[in-house]
């Protein structure tokens, strides 16, 4: 249990919080004055959903085993895809088409770099799983994974491919 603060260590502590302010590249709110102690104690950071199961409802997750081979690189990721600075439309529309052409190519597994948004909880990262589970992609793709960390972590999905039907 923590000990509680000395008068002195209060005051030291306003001082101090009435000097920070938010990066200016960020486009969060300035606080209209300065939080005591025990009001920035209380206040917890918004944690987005890192769990992807909840995010994508009609895609499978990909197996544990074949995940943890993408993840370790004992299976090959065919292509990767940076989706940063794109429109919703523009994402979706390039995501399908690299997609079409992985599966095409033969890929059995991609990746496929969201970002994770200004706050954690950008529109790319949540849409993905979406677009990825649409009923005309069922054919293409076999599940979807939040990659590992040295992949980007919450902000890329390991896509696995399903394998081209012999002609």
């Amino acid at each position: 249990m923590k000990r509680p603060l000395k008068p002195e260590e209060r005051q030291i502590w306003s001082m101090v919080a009435a000097t920070v302010h938010p990066l200016t590249a960020r486009n969060t709110p300035k606080p209209a004055r300065a939080q005591t102690l025990d009001a920035a104690v209380r206040i917890e950071p918004k944690r987005p959903e890192a769990n992807t199961r909840t995010l994508r409802a009609s895609v499978a997750g990909i197996e544990p085993n074949r995940r943890h081979r993408i993840a370790r690189e004992r299976e090959e990721i065919g292509g990767r895809i940076d989706l940063h600075g794109l429109t919703q439309d523009r994402a979706r529309a390039t995501l399908e088409g690299f997609l079409k052409g992985a599966w095409t190519q033969g890929y059995r597994a991609i990746l496929v770099i969201t970002g994770k948004g200004v706050q954690g909880d950008g529109v790319l990262r949540r849409k993905t799983p979406e677009w990825l589970g649409a009923p005309h992609l069922s054919h293409i793709v076999a599940g979807i994974s939040e990659a590992h960390r040295r992949h980007g972590g919450e902000g890329a999905l390991y896509v696995a491919l399903k394998r081209k039907p012999r002609a």
